[in-house]
């Protein structure tokens, strides 16, 4: 973790020890200016951080960037350990009836099939979107 502070402000402690730029820390609370996961306000409190978000919506689109005009089905967004991504990858894939892969965390399935993978992670619960045209 890279912390640096402002150190020209002798006479202003408060402007001295305040935080400058900070890598690794994730998003702070806008009251108590402390890591979200150290927020100390009441939860009540106007901008107070939130301890656990509503999970966002599983994407699911079409990507034919750097593929040579071949399109593929992308789904980004599981908040899954990377060896349940896989397993998954390969429901997805038998269901389509295509190939594919799992990189950084995105499943993609040979093919534009996002109708019939929408449907089946709907299925399974999960709250799946599309995204993109």
């Amino acid at each position: 973790m890279l912390l640096r502070k402002v150190r020209r402000c002798r006479h202003n402690t408060a402007v001295a020890s305040r935080v400058v730029y900070t890598t690794g820390i994730g998003s702070l609370c806008p009251n108590c200016r402390r890591p979200v996961r150290e927020c100390v306000c009441p939860k009540g409190a106007p901008g107070a951080a939130r301890a656990a978000a509503k999970p966002s919506a599983v994407r699911v689109g079409r990507e034919i960037k750097g593929r040579a005009g071949k399109g593929v089905t992308t789904i980004a967004g599981l908040p899954m350990t990377l060896s349940d991504i896989e397993s998954l990858a390969t429901r997805l894939k038998k269901r389509c009836g295509s190939g594919g892969t799992v990189r950084d965390g995105v499943i993609e399935i040979q093919g534009d099939h996002r109708d019939v993978i929408v449907a089946e992670l709907i299925k399974l619960g999960w709250p799946a979107k599309r995204s993109g045209g």
